[in-house]
């Protein structure tokens, strides 16, 4: 019976080389002081004789995970709804993916949610964290503090001490509401979602600022969450307070989307009757009817910026607060 073949190891590398084994350890374990030399003959030697690093026995020697938790504090319906969650995600993978790291998704949608991901963070299992719609005074994130933890956070809640990636909310905001008001709309409102973080309350901020001695709070609707429902329950709110609206900013494009379904339900047109933009450039934006004119977010870009950041600090030590705030262009379209 033939017998199955032997693993290659370290040794066999080295061997192939002409180098230490002490050399090829370097180099498997993160390529510091190995010149460029040894290193080309090493990749040689791999390919070679078949080698493949043990990464369990890597991280048990290097005391890491080689992984990254991916923290969403979503209701789940959220989740599965907004896409610009999904591309975020996929951006910080492909950015973790090239570096040998797995990406651990952990999404927080009850206080359970919250003690179980904080235990999970405090036994050690990941190596950095990316942490998504952190809310004000968000519990995860004293933990992830008290943990010393390296971590990014997509989007700036008050108060945190660790690098953040994000963009402008509050001057995206009020430069579409600007574009809104020169199409010579007059009564112009907003369904303001997600006032507990950072991004819905800038975003209103934004708004109020471009309107200046126009704005008017009894034109604001103030609704949980970045969702299709909670858009069209806010524009029913809206035509009840102010029948003569004529201009809607919705916090993100699923708020537009549910907005412009009460809109058609009223027999309002869009633009004619009311001009609707929304904020995301999400997918959102180019499945409704008409294609709706919103703020690029570069959800994309946020991930991997955010993925970047964090390997960053597992690779250095350093945890220095720092941010990186990244273009939003508008994008017009016809809803406005």
């Amino acid at each position: 019976m033939t017998e199955p073949r032997r693993r290659a190891t370290v040794v066999d590398v080295a061997l192939e080389a002409g180098v230490s084994r002490g050399t090829v350890s370097r180099y498997v374990n993160g390529g510091h002081y190995v010149s460029s030399e040894a290193r080309q003959a090493i990749e040689a030697a791999i390919r070679k004789v078949g080698y493949t690093p043990n990464t369990a026995a890597r991280s048990l020697v290097r005391q890491r995970t080689q992984a990254v938790g991916f923290i969403v504090h979503e209701p789940h319906s959220v989740f599965l709804e907004d896409p610009n969650i999904g591309v975020i995600m996929l951006g910080a993978n492909a950015a973790l993916s090239a570096h040998d790291y797995q990406m651990v998704c952990l999404i927080v949608d009850s206080e359970r949610d919250t003690d179980r991901v904080s235990r999970y963070l405090s036994g050690g299992f990941v190596d950095g964290a990316i942490v998504v719609s952190a809310r004000d005074r968000d519990p995860i994130l004293s933990v992830i503090e008290r943990l010393g933890l390296p971590a990014a956070f997509v989007g700036h809640p008050p108060g945190i001490t660790a690098p953040f990636i994000g963009i402008d909310n509050r001057g995206a905001s009020a430069a579409i509401t600007r574009r809104l008001m020169q199409t010579g709309r007059r009564r112009i409102g907003m369904i303001a979602a997600a006032l507990d973080r950072d991004s819905g309350a800038d975003r209103l901020a934004g708004f109020r600022e471009a309107l200046g001695i126009a704005y008017d709070p009894e034109l604001v609707v103030p609704v949980p969450l970045y969702s299709f429902n909670d858009g069209a329950d806010g524009m029913r709110t809206l035509l009840e307070r102010a029948p003569d609206i004529d201009g809607v900013v919705a916090a993100s494009d699923a708020v537009a989307a549910g907005a412009m379904q009460t809109l058609h339900e009223a027999g309002r047109s869009i633009p004619g009757d009311v001009g609707l933009v929304g904020f995301d450039d999400s997918s959102w934006a180019t499945r409704t009817t008409p294609l709706l004119s919103t703020v690029h977010q570069p959800a994309e870009g946020l991930g991997r910026s955010a993925a970047d950041a964090v390997l960053e600090q597992i690779r250095t030590g350093d945890t220095t607060a720092g941010g990186l705030v990244l273009d939003t262009p508008i994008v017009w379209r016809e809803s406005a």
